[in-house]
C-alpha cells in the first residue's frame, strides 16, 4: 500500500474544514456542472449531486498534479463519503467548474477548498484529455484537462473532502503505475502516463524542480 512504500501519511486538519466553510460561503449549496457535447460545447447544466449514475452525461472537469522543489507528487486518498471513487487514492486535486467560470479559475478555487493553497501557478499541459470511467456502477465521463504546478509542503486538507496525503517523488510513482498494481483512480494513472510522454511536461520539471526528469 502507499502508506507502507512512501512517505509519511499527512491526516486532514481542522483548519482545512475552515477553507471550506469560507469557500461555502460564496458557492450555492447545490453545485451545478457544465454538460457537453463531444467537441466540448455546452449544452445544458446538472446537478453535480446527481449527476454521477450508470450513465452519467459528458461534462467539464479538471486534474491538478502538484510538486515540491523537490520534484515528489502530492497525491490524495479520496474522502471515503464521496459519491465517486471513495477512499481511492489519486493525484493532488480534481474538481469541476461551474457554469460560467473558467477552468484554471476553477481549479485554482478548488485547490484551495481542498488543500488551503493559493496563489499557485498552474499550468495546462493537457488540454484535450478526456475520459470514462466506472467504479460500482458510478460512472464518471468527463473532459479533463490536467493541470501542473509547484508548492510548497505546508498544506491544510480538508477533512471534508480528502481521507488522507502523502508525498511521493515522480519517478516513484510512475515505477508503482508501471508495476500494474497501483492503488490508484484510473483517471490519475491515464494522465499520469501521458504527462510522462509530454516533453513540455518533462521541461516543467527541469525548470521548475530539482528532480531532473
Amino acid at each position: 500500500h502507499c502508506q507502507e512504500k512512501c512517505l509519511t501519511v499527512i491526516r486532514p486538519t481542522p483548519i482545512g474544514r475552515f477553507f471550506y466553510l469560507q469557500y461555502n460561503k460564496h458557492m450555492s449549496q447545490e453545485e451545478r456542472v457544465i454538460l457537453v457535447d463531444e467537441e466540448n460545447n455546452e449544452i445544458g447544466t446538472a446537478l453535480k449531486s446527481e449527476v454521477h449514475t450508470g450513465n452519467t452525461p459528458r461534462h467539464r472537469a479538471f486534474s491538478v498534479f502538484l510538486f515540491t522543489k523537490q520534484g515528489e507528487l502530492l497525491l490524495q486518498q479520496r474522502a471515503k463519503s464521496k459519491k465517486t471513487w471513495p477512499g481511492v487514492w489519486s493525484n493532488s486535486c480534481c474538481g469541476h467548474p461551474a457554469p460560467t467560470e473558467e477552468t484554471e479559475a476553477a481549479a485554482h478555487r478548488r485547490i484551495q477548498q481542498e488543500l488551503g493553497l493559493k496563489n499557485i501557478e498552474l499550468y495546462n499541459m493537457l488540454p484535450d484529455y478526456r475520459y470514462r470511467a466506472e467504479m460500482d456502477g458510478v460512472v464518471e465521463n468527463e473532459i479533463c484537462p490536467v493541470f501542473v504546478g509547484v508548492t510548497r509542503k505546508e498544506i491544510n486538507p480538508n477533512p471534508d473532502e480528502i481521507e488522507n496525503v502523502l508525498w511521493m517523488p515522480w519517478p516513484d510513482f510512475l515505477k508503482q503505475i508501471e508495476s500494474g498494481e497501483a492503488p490508484y483512480s484510473p483517471w490519475a494513472i491515464e494522465e499520469a502516463i501521458l504527462l510522462n510522454k509530454s516533453e513540455q511536461f518533462n521541461q516543467f520539471l527541469r525548470n521548475q524542480t530539482d528532480s531532473g526528469a
